[in-house]
C-alpha cells in the first residue's frame, strides 16, 4: 500500500483541454475525429510516396519524413488525452510524463530541422538546377532525414532530463492536456528563471536561425523565380514553394510565441489553444496543402484510384 501510495504522490494530473468548459466531451470528439483524419492523411501520403516511382525524389521522400513526424506527433499526444477524458483518470505517472515530453520535443524539433532542409532541397532545384541531382542525391537525402531525428532526439534528451529533476512542490496538477516542458517548470518550487533562460536562448538557435536560413532561401527562390521567361515554369515553382511556405508558416507561428516568450507572459489557455493549432490542427492540413498544390501528389492519387476503381 506504501508503494501504491507514493506512485500516486509521484503521478501528475493533467487537467486536460480547457477544463472549465462546459461542452469538452463534445471538443473532444471533434479532435479525436482530427486526429484521425489527420493520421488517415499522413499515412496515405507515406504509402503513396512510396509506392509511386515517380515520387522517388528528394523533395517527396523529405516529404513523407514530415508526415511520419506529424502522424507520430498526433499520436503521442491525442489518444492520451482522449484515454483520460472517457475513462475519467487524470493522473500521468512521471515516467509517462517524461516520455511524452521527450518524445514531443522530439518530433517538434526533428520537424523544425526538417522544413529547414525542405527549403534548402528547393533553393538548389530552383537556383541550382543543372547539379541538383548531384547535390541532392539519395544518399545525401538520407543523411539529411537521419540527421533530423538524431538532432531532435538529442536536444530532447537534454530538454527533457534536466527540467523533470526540478523538485515539486504542493500541487501536481497541470494546466495543459499534455506533458510540455514550460508548463512543468510552473510546478517546480525552485526559481527557474535560469533555465527558462536558457529555453529561450535555445529556442533561438532552433527556431529563429531555421527560420532565417529558410527566409534567406526563399527570397534567392524568388529573386531566380521572378527573372525566368516562362511563365507556366514560374507558376509551377510559385505552387511547390507556397505549400512548404505555408507549412512553415503554421509550425514556426505558434511556436516562437510558445517558447520565445516567458511562460508567465501568456495564460495556460492560450498555450492549449496554440497546441491545439500546431500539433493536432497543423498535421490534419499538411497533406490536404501539398496534395491539392502539387501535381505529382494529384497524379499518383489519381493513378491509384484508378486502380481501385478499376480493380472492383
Amino acid at each position: 500500500m506504501r508503494g501504491e501510495n507514493k506512485t500516486l504522490v509521484e503521478d501528475f494530473i493533467l487537467l486536460g483541454l480547457f477544463p472549465e468548459f462546459r461542452h469538452s466531451g463534445i471538443l473532444i470528439s471533434i479532435l479525436l475525429l482530427i486526429y484521425v483524419i489527420a493520421f488517415i492523411g499522413n499515412a496515405f501520403l507515406i504509402i503513396l510516396i512510396w509506392r509511386d516511382s515517380r515520387l522517388h525524389t528528394p523533395m517527396y521522400i523529405l516529404l513523407s519524413q514530415l508526415s511520419l513526424i506529424d502522424l507520430t506527433l498526433t499520436s503521442t499526444i491525442v489518444p492520451k488525452m482522449a484515454a483520460n477524458f472517457y475513462s475519467g483518470i487524470k493522473t500521468i505517472s512521471w515516467i509517462g510524463c517524461g516520455t511524452q515530453s521527450f518524445f514531443f520535443l522530439t518530433l517538434g524539433m526533428s520537424e523544425c530541422l526538417l522544413l529547414t532542409l525542405m527549403a534548402y532541397d528547393r533553393y538548389v532545384a530552383v537556383c541550382n538546377p543543372l547539379h541538383y541531382h548531384i547535390i541532392m542525391n539519395f544518399r545525401v537525402c538520407l543523411q539529411m532525414a537521419i540527421g533530423c531525428w538524431v538532432g531532435g532526439s538529442l536536444s530532447s534528451l537534454v530538454h527533457t532530463v534536466y527540467p523533470m529533476h526540478f523538485p515539486i512542490c504542493g500541487s501536481r496538477e497541470i494546466h495543459h492536456f499534455f506533458c510540455e516542458v514550460p508548463v512543468i517548470l510552473k510546478l517546480s518550487c525552485e526559481d527557474t528563471s535560469v533555465y527558462e533562460l536558457v529555453v529561450m536562448i535555445t529556442s533561438i538557435v532552433l527556431l529563429v536561425v531555421p527560420f532565417s536560413l529558410i527566409t534567406a532561401s526563399y527570397t534567392a527562390i524568388f529573386f531566380t523565380v521572378f527573372r525566368m521567361n516562362s511563365v507556366k515554369g514560374r507558376r509551377k515553382t510559385l505552387a511547390t514553394c507556397s505549400s512548404h511556405l505555408t507549412v512553415v508558416s503554421l509550425f514556426f507561428g505558434p511556436n516562437i510565441f510558445i517558447y520565445m516568450t516567458l511562460s508567465s507572459s501568456h495564460s495556460p489557455e492560450q498555450d492549449q489553444a496554440l497546441s491545439v493549432f500546431s500539433n493536432i490542427l497543423t498535421p490534419m492540413l499538411n497533406p490536404v496543402i501539398y496534395s491539392l498544390r502539387n501535381k505529382e501528389v494529384v497524379a499518383a492519387l489519381k493513378k491509384v484510384l484508378g486502380k481501385c476503381t478499376s480493380s472492383q
